[in-house]
């Protein structure tokens, strides 16, 4: 009997985003750890992918561990962590592990918030067990969307470029070697549709999230009205044209945000903060974005910094006594031109 065409393209998604390697006699594994977590939430994209990672790494000398975060929005959630876990251990893992996070949603939103309560988690979990690599299970459809709400929204070239297929999150208050998590979206280039074919292919009842349907949320509404409605009317493949951009246009971003980490290095002292003379020389995409590095490295939440802050900064390098000369940023923090510098330091309630 063929392997169904689904199950086949989540697999071999997996497989190359583990870098399972072939060698001729089923592949083998290189790792970065010996233990890998999967995050899932009962969805068919999760369960499809925890299904594909216990399946590649059957011969390998790695545990797999699966996770469910509860967010505690919805009355049933503890009994569904609970449904979630016995799936989790149906399917093969070696060991499973819930978490309960309090969400808040503070001026961001249910959605940030949950997501933010749910990384800090993972990372967390992830440490606990040693693992290094947290997969996730956002698919293409995921990252359409991601653009067309970043279109929307205005929101510049890093929403635009959507979810990266890796991304890490140091130990806070570690040096970044200490320890470090890699959290991986293998899934970017399947479809949602596939993920569920996956699932009915493999027995596996898969859970939909009442808050993917709602439409009180933004990604919601692009979900089930704005990308049909786009489907229809400029035709088909409108998702996979999207995520393409996003593809095309992340490797530009990551350029310019290597630039702007070594210009931060350049120019930048905790203690003084920036030389306004030097960083005027500064090409201005550089420039703006060592900005934001350098509000996030004062203690700005990243999903509360926005352009307006960064707009703010870049007017204080070129301020000649016609502005304020503080600037509130998010999380505490106050920027300060004095001087020839501007100087990154906490809000006193006096400020």
């Amino acid at each position: 009997m063929s392997l169904d065409p689904a199950v086949a393209a989540v697999r071999l998604a997996v497989r190359r985003g583990l870098h399972v390697l072939g060698d001729g006699r089923g592949g083998h594994w290189v790792p970065e750890t010996d233990v890998v977590v999967v995050a899932c939430s009962g969805g068919a994209d999760s369960l499809a992918l925890l299904a594909a990672t216990v399946f590649e790494l059957r011969r390998a000398p790695v545990r797999v561990i699966g996770a469910v975060v509860d967010h505690g929005l919805q009355d049933d959630s503890a009994a569904h962590t609970a449904r979630v876990v016995e799936q989790m251990a149906a399917l093969g893992v070696d060991e499973t592990v819930s978490a309960r996070v309090q969400v808040d949603p503070g001026g961001r939103g249910v959605e940030a918030g949950a997501r933010e309560a749910r990384y800090a988690v993972l990372g967390q979990i992830a440490q606990s067990f040693g693992a290094q690599r947290v997969l996730l299970g956002h698919t293409l459809d995921d990252q359409a969307e991601t653009v067309l709400l970043g279109l929307a929204r205005g929101s510049g070239g890093r929403s635009i470029a959507g979810m990266r297929a890796r991304f890490d999150d140091a130990v806070p208050g570690q040096p970044y070697d200490a320890w470090t998590t890699h959290f991986l979206r293998p899934l970017l280039g399947v479809r949602r549709a596939q993920t569920e074919a996956a699932c009915r292919a493999e027995g596996i009842a898969f859970w939909s999230d009442p808050h993917n349907s709602d439409p009180r949320f933004a990604r919601s509404r692009v979900r089930h009205t704005v990308l049909p409605m786009l489907e229809r009317e400029v035709g088909p493949g409108v998702a996979e044209t999207l995520a393409r951009t996003a593809e095309q246009l992340r490797p530009d971003m990551e350029l310019l945000d290597s630039l702007a980490a070594a210009a931060l290095a350049d120019h930048y002292d905790d203690a003084s903060g920036f030389d306004v003379w030097a960083v005027e020389t500064l090409e201005q995409p550089i420039r703006t974005r060592m900005l934001r590095l350098a509000a996030l490295r004062a203690g700005c939440p990243p999903g509360e910094l926005f352009a307006v802050h960064v707009d703010a900064l870049e007017e204080q390098v070129w301020n000649r006594d016609k502005l304020p000369r503080q600037i509130q940023l998010p999380g505490h923090v106050t920027a300060v031109r004095s001087g020839d510098h501007l100087r990154f330091g906490p809000t006193h309630p006096r400020d």
